[in-house]
């Protein structure tokens, strides 16, 4: 080999040499640029006040269905569906000319029973001075007085129908029995109705306060039923000390109008595992309606736990996983129980984190155990920042 064909190759050998250790540098600068960013929190206790939020149905104080006493045709419809009216107030006039004819037979009735007492009266007036003398027989005035009692009997018993066919006459007016809401009227002028008719005439909702109606599975009332965040031993009392609660229309505004747990179902329903729980809540203004859906915002004060966003768990097979970085920028996959809380945007933490620990907070779904990440610490005040 002479010394330019040695020269040739050594100089090929520098250039591969250079392109190896090039590519060399090029492998590792594409590792670094494969570990993200990704926000973390450091735990540390914290303190608020939690929703849970359940859905509810409303229903007035009294749902009174409007029945006829007596059997006629619709005479006159004082009111419209929705009115709102008074105790006392005519609803619907029935009519029933026969209940007319019963009150002028009755009172007829009463004017021949007064006669035949003052013809009685007269009797014994006029037979007792001629027993006194002797003329007639005492047995005369015993059955002059007979008569005028049972002249007296026959004017109880005239009364008596008279009051009766007035109090008939009286319910061909049909009037409201409380303060409320008309429902629907499903009658209009010149049906037949009478007592035995299947529909109401209407319904009447007393709704100067109303009752949600919520319900409970067996699981969280077993909760609430241990829970010491409401004070007392047994489910009554602890009812009874549960803080003020909240209701939510339709629109997703709150209720002006706080409300409180009253009651609780003493069964189980068997085809839904539920119990159901009763709140009622002032209605001055008639804003609320009975038949409504609501929802009840029931508040959970939480003291000095550890709180993380949903949003830093994930879900897998019914179990709840949240993401902690060690001090080398590995991630591990962490089984943790919360309290159930289905509103807000918070798990109370009850097992599986501690203080201090460091967890990711997006993106915890896609990263497997082990992987390496460059964690970017926020502000506990920026991540509790709606936190009240």
């Amino acid at each position: 080999m002479n010394k330019q064909s040695f020269l040739s190759i050594l100089a090929a050998s520098v250039i591969i040499a250079s392109c190896g250790n090039k590519n060399d540098q090029s492998a590792k600068a594409g590792a670094a640029a494969q570990v993200k960013e990704y926000k973390t929190l450091t735990l540390q206790p914290q303190s608020a006040t939690l929703y849970t939020d359940f859905p509810a149905t409303i229903q007035g104080q009294q749902n009174i269905e409007i029945r006829p006493r007596v059997e006629g045709y619709i005479d006159k419809i004082f009111v419209d569906e929705g009115a709102v009216v008074k105790v006392g107030q005519p609803l619907f006039k029935i009519s029933a000319p026969e209940y007319e004819q019963e009150v002028r037979t009755a009172s007829a009735s009463i004017k021949s029973a007064q006669a035949s007492v003052s013809a009685a009266k007269l009797a014994v007036n006029k037979v007792k001075p001629l027993v006194e003398k002797g003329i007639i027989s005492k047995y005369d005035l015993e059955s002059a007085q007979y008569n005028y009692e049972s002249a007296m009997a026959t004017l109880a018993q005239a009364n008596a129908a008279l009051v009766n066919a007035k109090t008939n006459l009286g319910y061909t007016t049909v009037t409201s029995p409380v303060n409320g809401v008309v429902g629907s009227i499903p009658f209009r002028l010149g049906s037949l109705v009478s007592s035995n008719t299947a529909d109401p005439l209407t319904t009447v909702s007393s709704i100067g306060n109303v009752y949600a109606y919520f319900a409970l599975n067996e699981k969280k009332l077993l909760d609430f039923t241990q829970s010491t965040a409401s004070p007392g031993t047994t489910l009554a009392q602890k009812i009874k000390n549960m803080p003020e609660v909240s209701l939510l229309l339709s629109d997703g505004t709150t209720y002006p109008e706080k409300g409180r747990v009253e009651t609780v179902n003493g069964l189980i329903n068997t085809e839904t595992g539920s119990v159901t729980f009763r709140a009622r809540f002032g209605n001055p203004k008639s804003i609320i309606r009975s038949g409504s859906s609501t929802t009840v915002r029931i508040p959970n004060e939480v003291v000095e736990k550890i709180l993380i966003p949903q949003s830093a768990t994930f879900e897998l097979q019914d179990k709840v996983f949240a993401v902690t970085v060690g001090k080398d920028g590995k991630t591990k996959n962490v089984n943790i129980t919360v309290l159930e809380n289905t509103a807000g945007n918070y798990y109370v933490v009850t097992s599986g984190l501690k203080t201090g620990d460091q967890i990711v907070l997006e993106g915890v779904a896609s990263l497997k155990d082990g992987s390496e990440i460059k964690p970017q610490n926020q502000s506990s005040e920026t991540v509790y920042a709606d936190l009240k």
